[in-house]
């Protein structure tokens, strides 16, 4: 369930704070091939499975781009901000890719509130995301799929 924030100023001091996680998200091969589709990607590693069983990781395997883009549909699982008139992605900083997402396989978002500060009439946020993999025993796998720092600024009412 989301953490709510009623109105941008109230993000003002929530440093440290803790978010999530989410529900499991299935990654299956239709969403795997649909984004190769959208961007041009079509290694084989994504999707071609039948190639894919003799390779590195016994089947195809999700875009790391397409984790990542995975941090919008996840994002209002873990934080809810009303009150704005308009807000905007400003960018993503410190992405890292460090496991792969085997299709069939499930993730979710945990994340964490780093910085918040106001920026030209606005309320800024960054905030991290670690997009977690599922172990075999429903728990999270040692390492995370990918990190990256979402910055949203928001424009008060």
């Amino acid at each position: 369930m989301a953490l709510v924030f009623a109105r941008p100023a109230d993000l003002l001091g929530q440093e440290g704070t803790r978010l999530g996680p989410t529900g499991w998200l299935e990654i299956d091969q239709q969403r795997v091939d649909g984004f190769a589709e959208v961007t041009g990607d079509h290694q084989w590693i994504h999707v071609d499975v039948e190639r894919a069983k003799a390779g590195p990781f016994g089947g195809t395997i999700a875009h790391g781009y397409l984790t990542m883009s995975l941090v919008n549909h996840l994002l209002p699982e873990l934080i809810e901000v009303r009150g704005f008139a308009h807000a905007v992605n400003v960018g993503a900083d410190r992405l890292r890719f460090l496991a792969p997402v085997k299709v069939g396989g499930r993730i979710r978002a945990v994340g964490e509130i780093i910085t918040v500060e106001e920026i030209k009439g606005a309320i800024q946020s960054v905030v991290r995301v670690t997009i977690e993999i599922e172990a075999k025993d429903g728990q999270p796998a040692d390492k995370p799929a990918c990190v990256l720092d979402t910055i949203s600024r928001y424009f008060p009412e």
